[in-house]
């Protein structure tokens, strides 16, 4: 069996974007904005975590990024190019989501599904063996080897999470944007995926629940609350005690991790 170092030497084409946002806003109608207008740059192999309370719009702005919802003012650029001027096909070349829906299996099995990651690139002479290369190197790093002729339906949320998350690496994007990757994984699979997620090589924004999760794997985490954008700096920058406070309304102690070196958390409720 392929160990995880071989796996991810062999999932190969991926030059990491940058991206863009300019004044990005979006709400069903133009006078009920559900996203306030947002600026920001990802830099090329950057992981931006966002990270926010229920209803804060973060699966909104995903959405924005990924070309699902048209920002009702704004911009969204890739590598200098406005999302909405490419063409759906080279979009999807590039930009690959994994999100928190669960997926129709429609009688697949596991390696069915991750093999349709290389849609986007399959031409007119089909697959190559370099794709199906591809695929068992997705299977090998997200540990799915074994569950290859399994049926997606007969697996567990976090087995199914886990195949969503290979069938993108498949898709060899530039940016990968997950929402809520980490539902339904053991704390084991949490920290493999965002350890993953991190020596990708591509360009990657996930949105969490979980700081300490984004603490100890962003290089720069975004905090959003009622549809705006608080703040966005290093981790220990921006998750704050009285930031935490404001934005979750739970008081937080945060301390060194001593592996890590980076901020853990302990919260309360305040009364």
């Amino acid at each position: 069996m392929l160990d995880r170092v071989h796996a991810a030497s062999r999932l190969v084409g991926t030059t990491p974007a940058l991206l863009e946002l300019d004044g990005v806003s979006w709400g069903p109608r133009a006078s009920q904005p559900i996203l306030e207008p947002i600026s920001l740059a990802v830099a090329p192999g950057e992981l931006l975590a966002i990270v926010g309370p229920n209803g804060a719009g973060k699966s909104s702005l995903l959405r924005c990024l990924y070309r699902y919802h048209k920002p009702t003012s704004g911009t969204v650029r890739l590598d200098g190019t406005d999302i909405w001027k490419m063409k759906p096909r080279d979009c999807a070349r590039r930009i690959a989501t994994v999100l928190q829906e669960s997926a129709s299996d429609f009688g697949l099995t596991v390696a069915e599904i991750i093999e349709l990651g290389l849609t986007p690139h399959v031409t007119s002479f089909g697959t190559s063996d370099r794709d199906y290369d591809q695929v068992e190197a997705a299977l090998a790093l997200l540990g799915l080897t074994a569950l290859a002729a399994r049926d997606l339906c007969s697996l567990s949320g976090g087995e199914k999470q886990r195949v969503m998350i290979a069938r993108a690496l498949v898709q060899r994007p530039d940016l990968l944007i997950l929402d809520e990757p980490t539902n339904h994984l053991d704390i084991r699979h949490q920290l493999e995926v965002l350890e993953l997620l991190g020596n990708l090589g591509c360009t990657v924004i996930v949105s969490l629940h979980d700081l300490a999760l984004a603490s100890a794997h962003a290089d720069r985490v975004l905090v959003m609350d009622g549809g705006r954008a608080i703040a966005c700096g290093a981790p220990a920058d921006i998750l704050t005690p009285d930031r935490i406070r404001d934005s979750f309304s739970v008081g937080a102690t945060l301390d060194d991790h001593p592996v890590t070196g980076r901020p853990r958390f302990s919260f309360h409720l305040e009364r």
